[in-house]
């Protein structure tokens, strides 16, 4: 079985190519910015929320050394 890492990294350039114009097909070429704009507020608040869990398990790890 592959890893997501390993397929992403088996896309070449024409694959490239022919998902970005699929999704211009699909999603039109006004619709592209909006989605890309959401999905990187989505990416944002998924980091936000990943340092908070990291903090907040520092924290407790720190607690309860002492």
């Amino acid at each position: 079985m592959h890893t997501l890492s390993q397929i992403v990294l088996a896309i070449g350039p024409q694959q490239v190519i022919l998902i970005v114009v699929v999704l211009l097909l699909l999603f039109g070429g006004k619709k592209i910015p909006e989605l890309m704009r959401g999905l990187g507020s989505g990416i944002k608040e998924f980091k936000n929320a990943s340092k908070e869990e990291n903090s907040d398990v520092s924290k407790t790890d720190k607690s309860e050394k002492k």
